[in-house]
């Protein structure tokens, strides 16, 4: 069963604006052609477009912007991801309401190399996959609307042209031994803007809160004139609930190019994550080119990183409970859509997350507008991500990254902490790996952010000769994945917290692959050696060699990870010198240097799979970080348990409620007492004996009055089995022409062998397709059993298919799907 995420009250609440709302403003989504590859030049777009024109060669396809061209050999088992040129190409109608106005393109973010032409006049580019830029195509719109026989080609419409290029440039950042995909593409979204001559360009607001609780605004808007001889400007500061609560209005003259005003707040309404209270600020602009409206919402708050201590938000200790996110999903790869991002972000809030770490680079806009209104703080960094230092184009580009995050983003009362780097430790990409050069540069940043911004932090994670120079400092701590056992995970920060001024713990966990379930999950823990640290170290993310590490020598199962999970967790709650953490990361990713894991090419450290499909550690998380009552057996992706017969096991339920009683198959087995430091699942866990076939798990927690109640069926196999034998399909759903098949590994006796691991490996012939490359355990067309089972999905196209599956060493099968029965619940 998969829980839905509806959040009524908090789906109202959210309505994400284009905060820079300049002049009239347009997404370019529809009508665009594709090429994945490169042209001969531009001439090469456009001569095939328009009326008369000759065949298009080579072949264009229709896409929606965002686009990515790596959504799906991201994840292709059998490819290397496409790194090179790729190109689009659209009409627009240009209709500029103001006179002699100024028509504009504003990129979200395109990577990674960007180059925009008008017809075949190059208006812009830009290098950096991640930042804001806009370009002016006002002068080269009006050529083409000019010259007649182009208007009659295009039909009046203007030809808009987009080379964006992802190939491999050491002298770029990130770098292409980053654990993440350098994606290539229009992977944001595109807005058409029109604005008179006179206009605001920008607006930065600055807040302040006094030790009596006022808070002191600045407001600086920086305009462009364009000659106008005169202007008026009117600014107002809108409370969260709507009200006009300050006005300021100044005539301008045609050489003001910035206005500042200043606001006093008597009783602010603070910004926190449990209240996220946002303001307004508006600025219009008069003038005899027309009227221009700006608006930017921004928060009230302070915060503090007390020196080795905790963190306060207004005064109060908050402890930072987060996570991290990267730009990427199934089927879509770095191309989420607003409402893609919108239900991550809420799915974060509902586990009961308060921070988060973009990692590792400049995020959409819209994931910091969700951040403002759900009450999440950020901590967002440039992509300066392994490989070493480069020479001067490549510092440059990093100097840009981080002077356009925080202008683009510095209004946002979310953010408080500035990345500058990750794991800079981690040499390979030049000859040259030099200590000094890189803590030159390190200090150059942390003084441009500083500069830029005064009123934030600067932090960066996993590179400890630059630790003394940022403010907060996150180590490497992998307690119980890359070395050590997860009861070691308090010592270690302990001693990590006392090495540093200001300590945040960002990036633990460990890997799960999704439906994989262990009676036996902590038989490694045994092995692995304690005391050395928990630490990431060169070579330990690899699946070959070295020490035994649960990364290496564990099982992968999400019983491990809950279990990790659940003590970091209960932890953390006993140490009140913690400022917070932050684990690694949110939903799996895809990734280029992990082929061999289960599902090749993912890092699958996620608490929800690359589909949005929460894993069963999504809720161990909700049962310490929320507070509206929630209760959850543990396993509702584990369909069969196994072991002797009458032999006892444990039920574990996740949950926040005061205490729980659990039933199976009719039976109580009695009420627990949540205990947070009772592990596992504080103390809602009992030992039953299962009766050999199918049975009910059903349990009623209750917090005050409230009554939670959650059920799972769970089929009880005592049967033993030997090595997989052969592989036996059946279908297990059909939805229209989409069919869900199911592939077991069972032995010579036909008996399910529960803990097989084998890969399997499917292919389709006929009128249909697979429906795979998605980066989930449910949609790769390789990927290894879990529990001795493994699921694809298949679009028939209503015709006949024949479906091969393979794994090494036992009997291929061939599958007519129009003869393929549905198994029996």
């Amino acid at each position: 069963m998969i829980k839905k995420f509806i959040i009524n009250s908090i789906v109202i609440a959210l309505t994400v604006v284009l905060a820079h709302a300049q002049g009239q403003r347009t997404r370019l989504i529809n009508d665009w052609k594709f090429f994945r590859g490169d042209l001969g030049g531009i001439w090469e777009a456009v001569r095939t477009v328009g009326e008369g024109a000759p065949e298009s060669v080579p072949a264009w396809t229709d896409v929606t912007l965002p686009h990515c061209f790596n959504a799906e050999d991201a994840v292709d088992p059998d490819v290397s991801y496409y790194q090179g040129a790729g190109w689009y190409r659209t009409l627009i109608p240009i209709t500029n309401p103001y006179s002699k106005g100024r028509t504009l393109l504003h990129f979200e973010g395109a990577g990674q190399k960007t180059e925009v032409y008008i017809y075949t006049t190059r208006v812009g580019s830009h290098v950096g996959g991640y930042d804001e830029w806009t370009v002016d195509i006002t002068d080269a719109v009006e050529a083409v609307q000019k010259n007649e026989a182009l208007q009659k080609q295009f039909g009046g419409k203007i030809p808009l042209v987009i080379r964006c290029d992802n190939s491999r440039d050491l002298e770029m950042i990130p770098s292409n031994l980053s654990d993440f995909n350098v994606y290539g593409g229009m992977m944001r979204y595109l807005n058409l803007v029109y604005t008179p001559r006179a206009s605001v360009n920008h607006l930065s607001i600055a807040s302040q809160v006094t030790e009596q609780g006022i808070a002191l605004l600045q407001v600086k808007t920086e305009l462009r004139n364009s000659g106008q001889a005169s202007a008026t400007l009117d600014i107002q500061l809108i409370s969260p609930a709507g009200k006009v609560i300050e006005r300021q209005r100044a005539s301008l003259t045609a050489k003001d190019s910035l206005y500042t005003w200043n606001a006093t707040l008597k009783k602010p309404q603070l910004w926190s994550p449990a209240q996220p209270y946002l303001y307004t600020v508006e600025a219009k602009l008069t003038s005899p080119a027309g009227v221009h409206i700006y608006s930017e919402k921004t928060g009230i708050r302070s915060f503090t990183f007390e020196d080795h201590g905790p963190f306060l938000l207004n005064g109060k200790r908050l402890l930072l409970r987060g996570t991290h996110r990267h730009e990427d999903h199934a089927g879509v790869g770095g191309a989420m859509t607003e409402a893609m991002i919108r239900q991550e972000m809420i799915m974060m809030k509902t586990m009961g997350v308060n921070f988060i770490r973009l990692g590792h680079y400049q995020q959409s806009r819209i994931v910091l507008n969700l951040c403002d209104s759900l009450g999440i703080l950020v901590w967002e960094e440039i992509p300066w991500c392994r490989g070493g230092l480069g020479g001067d184009v490549y510092k440059a580009q990093a100097r840009r990254m981080l002077t356009n995050m925080i202008r683009q983003h510095y209004n946002h009362p979310s953010v408080i902490l500035w990345g500058l780097g990750n794991e800079n430790d981690w040499p390979g990409d030049f000859p040259e790996f030099d200590k000094a050069k890189i803590r030159a540069f390190m200090i150059e940043l942390n003084d441009l952010a500083h500069a830029t911004d005064p009123s934030r932090k600067t932090a960066i994670r996993r590179c400890d000769f630059c630790k003394d120079i940022v403010d907060v400092y996150s180590p490497s701590i992998w307690a119980g994945w890359y070395r050590g056992r997860y009861t070691e995970y308090k010592e270690v920060s302990r001693k990590e917290f006392e090495g540093v001024k200001h300590f945040l713990h960002v990036e633990w966990g460990g890997d799960s692959h999704a439906g994989r379930h262990s009676e036996e999950a902590e038989t490694v823990v045994e092995k692995i050696t304690t005391g050395s640290g928990a630490d990431e170290r060169k070579g330990d993310a690899s699946l070959y060699g070295g020490s035994t590490r649960v990364s290496k020598d564990g099982d992968w199962s999400e019983t491990y990870i809950c279990n990790l999970i659940d003590w970091h967790l209960k932890e953390q709650e006993t140490m009140p010198w913690l400022t917070g953490t932050a684990y690694w990361p949110f939903k799996d990713f895809s990734t280029p240097v992990r082929p061999d894991n289960p599902v090749p090419y993912v890092n699958q450290k996620g608490v929800v799979a690359r589909d949005f499909t929460p894993k069963e550690s999504y809720y161990v998380f909700q049962s310490y970080w929320t507070d509206k009552p929630m209760a959850h057996i543990y396993g509702h992706t584990w369909p069969v348990r196994w072991g002797k017969a009458g032999e006892q096991k444990m039920v574990k339920v996740y949950s926040n409620c005061d205490e729980a009683e659990l039933f199976v198959n009719g039976k109580s087995y009695g009420i627990k007492k949540r205990n947070s430091q009772d592990f596992p699942a504080a103390g809602l866990r009992w030992m039953v004996s299962f009766a050999n076939g199918n049975n009910i798990l059903r349990v009623k927690a209750r917090k005050d009055k409230v009554v939670i109640e959650d059920e799972i069926t769970q089929r009880y196999q005592s049967e033993s089995w030997g090595n997989p034998a052969k592989l036996v399909a059946e279908k297990i759903g059909s939805d229209g022409d989409t069919v869900t098949v199911q592939v077991k590994l069972v032995d010579e006796n036909n008996i399910l062998c529960l803990d097989a691991r084998n890969w399997i490996y499917f292919s389709l012939a006929g009128e249909g397709k697979l429906i795979d490359n998605l980066g989930t355990s449910s949609g790769s067309r390789q990927v290894q059993a879990y529990n001795g089972r493994t699921v694809i999905k298949l679009d028939t196209n209503a015709g006949k298919n024949i479906l091969c599956v393979q794994s090494p060493g036992l009997p291929v099968i061939f599958l007519n799907l129009a003869e393929l029965k549905t198994a029996a619940p």
